[in-house]
C-alpha cells in the first residue's frame, strides 16, 4: 500500500489549478502535482543532476503554472 504525505499551496492557487485542469484527464489538484513532480524525479534521474539551465526552465514552467510566484 503506497503512503502519503500532504503539501500544502494556497487556496487562490489550487482554485487557478482546478481551473486549469477542467477538461483535461487530472482529475485532481493532487493528480497534476503527482504528476509534474514525477516528470521532473525521472528528468532528473535520466539525466543525472540537473543542469542550472534545466532548472531555471523547470522552475518557468512551474512559474507559468502558478505554482511558484
Amino acid at each position: 500500500m503506497t503512503e502519503y504525505t500532504t503539501v500544502s499551496i494556497p487556496k487562490d492557487l489550487a482554485e487557478r489549478v482546478d481551473e486549469t485542469i477542467e477538461g483535461t484527464s487530472f482529475q485532481s489538484t493532487s493528480d497534476l502535482v503527482r504528476f509534474l513532480l514525477r516528470s521532473i524525479v525521472i528528468q532528473h534521474q535520466k539525466q543525472g543532476e540537473l543542469t542550472e539551465a534545466e532548472f531555471e526552465e523547470i522552475t518557468e514552467q512551474l512559474r507559468g503554472l502558478g505554482y511558484l510566484e
